[in-house]
Order: C-alpha cells, then structure tokens, then sequence
C-alpha cells in the first residue's frame, strides 16, 4: 500500500493549482514548499486548490474531481438548489495523483475550513448522496454521488478547523452582545478590519448557503456535523490551535504569537458568551480561540465518537484529539508576518500517521 497525503487548504487559500503557489506556497509560506520538502523525505505529498470562499459542498466536488481527474460536478440538485452552474473546471488533463485505488489511497489534510471539506468529501464518497440519486437520471449521475468507494481513504487530518463553526462569525449577530463594546486598541481594529474584507465573499448570484461563512456559523456546523459520519476504517487526527491566556476572567491574545491582524477578533472572541439564533449555548470554554477559530471548536465534531491522543492506543474510527498547538491560526501555515518554523511539526506528524496506519493496515511502501 502507498498512501498519499492531500493537503487542502483553508478559506481564502491556494493551492498548486494556482499561480499565486509558486511564488509562496500557502503550505510553508516564507519557509519553502512545505510538499516539496516532505517528497524529498519519502512522502507523496500534493497540495489541492479549492474554492476560497466556496461551501464545503463545492470545495469537495473540486477536490473529487482534482483526484480522479475529471470534470467538477456539483450536482444536478445542488446546481440549481444554489443557482449555479452544474459543471466547472476540467482536471481530465492534469489530475493531481496519477493512481487512486485501495493500492494508492489517500491521507486528507486539511487546515482551518479544509476540515470541512474532507470531512464532507469523505461522507459523500463513501455514502453517496441521496439527493442527487434521486434528482439525476442513473446515467448521467456523477460516480462521486454514487458512494460506495471503500478505503480510498486512510486517513484524516485537520488543522485549527473549526468543525462546530466559529464565534468569529456568530458573536457578530448575537443581539445580546456588542462586540464593538470590547475594547481594542485603534491599531488592531485597523489591521482586523483588513483581514475581515479579504475573507468576505462577494455575492456572485449564487444562494447564501453556498459560500465558507454559512457553513462556519455555529448552527449550520452542526446541521453537517449530524450530516457526516465517521469511517469505521479511516484513521482520525484533530490539532487545536490556541494562542490566548486568561486575563481579568477572560481570553486574551498573547501578541507575541498571535498575528496583528487577528488581535481584534481574539480579543472580541475571548470576551464573548451567549447563544446562537439556534439555541447553541456559547459558554466560557469557547473563549480560548488561536485569533480565528475557538480552541473547543477545532477539538474534534459534535456527536462525533472522540478521544483524547493516546501514543499507544491509535483506532480508526474515532477522532484523536491532539495536544493545543501553542500558536495561532496561520502557524500551520508557517505564519503571515510572524514567520513560523512547521518543517519539524510535519516531519513528526507524517511519522506518526504512517507509523499508525501502517502496524494498522499493512506495510506501507
């Protein structure tokens, strides 16, 4: 068996897909090419290029269609649910791997809101969906909605994602909170409003649900939270990210790891509790937050079978919740202005997660 290790990147991200990769690698950043760097250490390594603001949904018919080398589909029902086109960009001439089997299965990485995309992509590949078998006639029905692809997936890893959504985004529309009542010096304020235009979508004729920040609100993180099931074969790790300490009863940002540009909105996280329009209770163990998504958050899903790591017992099946990474949200990267040495995190992890699938499932080569 020779795994493959797909990393997929985060709301307004790139991949090798695009331009903008080759001239700074999101995965490394100013350190080099973080896939690069991990080839020369034996690993097939390749980084996907999704949607940056797109929904789970799209971003996972991307990468399917990345994978196999094919056409994006985004469904027939879905196509029309979010009024856009059905079909998109054509990978029939440069897929991302070359071989996809239960020979040449794959190891899905993803940071920040690429979580949700494996973790969507894996649900519909390996159960299909319903909706669209239904909607599209059998021959003209995309292989991806039929399901049924058993153990092209081995493993799963996600990074800071926030898979029960974000305050960032639900403390925004709380009417029982004023985060503008948080204080924040002028400074920060300046540099969050910044990265608050770069991740805002821009309407485009498509519904509302069918863009990143609907699915990062907490409600409908858990909607597809019920929606996504474990693999009972694909092994699970979830690294958190904090970058806050307790300050006066709150969280507060430490800025000596925590970018500039996230300040504001781990400040105003760190203050926040309340309730979503859903009845979700934000308590104070959503305070702590790595600048973008809340610490709790990144943990592992809601009602999804979970555990604290354990070195000597690693099961797939269940979600391994690794040790906070004491740095913010982009330090997976390898950091925006604050420059973050990752090679050695990756080094370690990838040594693990081949070393646990392997005594689990064979040699691999």
């Amino acid at each position: 068996m020779k795994l493959q290790y797909i990393f997929v990147h985060g709301l307004s991200g790139w991949g090798s897909y695009d331009e903008r990769y080759q001239k700074r690698p999101y995965w490394g950043m100013k350190n080099g090419d973080l896939m690069e760097h991990l080839k020369g250490l034996g690993y097939d390594c390749y980084a996907a290029s999704v949607a940056p603001k797109g929904s789970a949904w799209d971003r996972a018919c991307e990468l399917y269609a990345q994978l196999m080398g094919t056409i994006t589909d985004y469904g027939a029902a879905h196509a029309e649910k979010a009024n856009h086109p059905r079909y998109g960009r054509d990978f029939s001439g440069e897929p991302l791997i070359r071989e996809w089997d239960e020979e040449h299965p794959v190891v899905l990485v993803g940071h920040s809101f690429g979580g949700a995309t494996i973790r969507l992509f894996s649900q519909i590949l390996v159960n299909g969906e319903k909706e669209e078998q239904e909607y599209t006639d059998p021959d003209d029905l995309s292989p991806y909605f039929k399901g049924n692809s058993a153990k092209l997936i081995r493993g799963m890893v996600t990074l800071a994602a926030p898979h029960n959504g974000t305050t960032s985004y639900d403390m925004y529309e709380d009417p029982d909170f004023d985060p503008y009542a948080v204080k924040v010096p002028a400074f920060y304020r300046l540099l969050g409003r910044i990265i608050s235009k770069i991740n805002q979508t821009s309407p485009d004729g498509r519904e509302s649900f069918d863009y990143a920040p609907y699915d990062m609100h907490i409600d409908n993180a858990d909607v597809l939270n019920r929606k996504i099931e474990t693999i009972p074969y694909v092994y699970y790790w979830s690294y958190p990210a904090s970058s806050t300490e307790i300050r006066n009863g709150v969280s507060c940002p430490k800025k000596d790891i925590t970018e500039a540009l996230f300040i504001m909105t781990s400040t105003r996280m760190g203050s926040y509790q309340g309730k979503t329009k859903g009845g979700i209770v934000i308590d104070p163990s959503w305070q702590e937050n790595d600048g973008l998504v809340n610490t709790v958050s990144a943990k592992a899903p809601s009602h999804s079978p979970q555990k604290e790591f354990e070195a000597a017992n690693i099961t797939p099946g269940i979600w391994n919740i690794m040790p906070k990474y004491p740095y913010d949200h982009m330090s997976f990267q390898g950091g925006l202005l604050k420059h973050h040495e990752i090679f050695p995190f990756y080094e370690q992890m990838m040594k693990m997660i081949a070393s646990a699938i392997t005594d689990g499932e064979g040699s691999v080569n």
